[in-house]
């Protein structure tokens, strides 16, 4: 065989040339941009701004509380309260184990040699391994003893002194002494202190309820019981069940009213249904429209015009998944089998019976997966839209956040969303398995 031309050659070279320097610009381009975005967002000064401690302190009250004992310095007055709540006050007389009064003298274990103590003179803390740290109040302000040079997780000054240990923390002001003492676990979680059930063990709760004597004439002790829990002043199990209700309720109407909508004006969208261009034209872009605008947009549009609530909320997703639906199924009406609707029309069935024995039938499985994944999803959006419009679990969680107190609710509700999320995704795999292969 004789030797290829030398053009085609030529040609060879460069098109694997072009393809080699194609292959080394794209992961330049990709770095050259990844370092422009490294300055610009000012990814160094993140890490330069960030606060450790206090990200060590807002994990810890995912999972923990904190119970706070608390002098008047004014007064003298004791507390112990969790979260420093007055419906977590504990009654005159029942108190931790850890926390013991005598007087004006009030000690506070915070465990591991860890002592903190209040008296007539102020207070004064007992570190392991570091000393005491004594308090008191001086004609000019705070007066603090403590060996020196003081470590950083003391802080001093003469209106206020804190310091905060893997123990627990410290503060002494003017007004008044607190101390927190963090234990692990949601408390109060089913029974708040008043309660007649606080404090009882599991085989207590259980022999009150299935044997004992009433608490109360008017109801058994299980449902005083269910009601205590449900009712309960620090966790409000009632209002969040209410608002997860609201949050699928929002998901779902929003989403079936889309779907509703949505499969009428598809045929107006199909090119197979649709002879007239120019209003087929239009419906596309109605669509494109609608879903080319961010539902949190709409939404914020919405709760302008007709006020905050979960309706609106719903509305927002309808609206939203109107524009999407309405694209998905005029496609899946193009790629219907002709076949199978000559074979209705060959009865003599008119347009709406041919679109309904011989259409429907065809595009209902897709329909039904894309309507049921949608809920799925919604069901997440709901969250951040009921953030937006004032109802839902979305509304709890955001409430939670800003107060930046109880963290441990915001775990709470957290782990809510993600349960109602992973049931919901459970129904629609079930619904779909049930509705489309049964």
């Amino acid at each position: 065989m004789g030797a290829a031309p030398l053009g085609i050659t030529d040609e060879v070279v460069a098109t694997f040339a072009r393809r080699r320097r194609f292959a080394l610009a794209v992961p330049v381009i990709i770095i050259a941009y990844l370092s422009y975005a490294f300055v610009a967002f000012d990814v160094i000064g993140i890490f330069e701004r960030a606060r450790a401690d206090n990200a060590a302190i807002l994990l810890a009250d995912f999972w923990s509380h904190k119970t706070h004992v608390t002098r008047d310095n004014r007064s003298g007055t004791v507390t112990v309260a969790i979260e420093g709540e007055a419906k977590g006050t504990y009654p005159t007389g029942r108190l931790p184990g850890w926390v013991s009064v005598e007087g004006e003298v009030t000690q506070v274990d915070l465990g591991g040699g860890h002592l903190v103590t209040y008296d007539a003179a102020g207070a004064h803390y007992v570190v392991p391994g570091y000393g005491t740290i004594a308090v008191q109040q001086g004609p000019d302000g705070l007066v603090l003893d403590a060996p020196t040079p003081l470590p950083a997780w003391i802080s001093a000054s003469s209106t206020r002194i804190g310091v905060t240990t893997a123990a627990g923390r410290f503060n002494y002001t003017r007004s008044k002494v607190e101390t927190f003492r963090y234990e692990a676990g949601w408390e109060l979680f089913f029974f708040t202190l008043d309660s007649p059930f606080s404090g009882l063990s599991w085989r207590e709760l259980a022999a009150l309820a299935f044997g004992g004597e009433r608490l109360d004439p008017d109801r058994s002790n299980l449902g005083y019981m269910v009601h205590e829990v449900w009712a309960n002043k620090m966790w409000h199990h009632g209002r969040v069940a209410w608002a997860i209700f609201e949050t699928v309720l929002m998901a779902f109407l929003g989403t079936m009213g889309a779907a509703l909508l949505a499969l009428p004006l598809g045929f107006l969208a199909a090119r197979n249904f649709m002879p007239f261009g120019a209003l087929r034209f239009g419906m596309r872009r109605v669509f494109d429209f609608i879903r080319g605008v961010d539902g949190l947009i709409w939404t914020i549009v919405l709760s302008r015009a007709f006020g905050p609530g979960p309706m609106t909320g719903a509305l927002a997703i309808l609206i939203t998944d109107t524009g999407s639906f309405g694209k998905m199924f005029s496609e899946a009406l193009e790629n219907v089998d002709e076949k199978q609707i000559e074979g209705v029309r060959s009865t003599g069935a008119n347009g709406l019976q041919r679109a309904r024995f011989g259409v429907i039938p065809q595009v209902t499985p897709v329909l039904l997966s894309q309507v049921l994944y949608y809920l799925e999803s919604n069901t997440r959006s709901a969250t951040v839209i009921g953030a937006i419009v004032g109802g839902g679990i979305g509304l709890l969680l955001t409430q939670a956040i800003s107060t930046q107190k109880d963290w441990e609710e915001v775990a709470y509700y957290m782990t809510l969303i993600v349960l109602m999320v992973m049931a919901m995704d459970s129904i629609s795999g079930w619904l779909r398995r049930k509705l489309i292969h049964g």
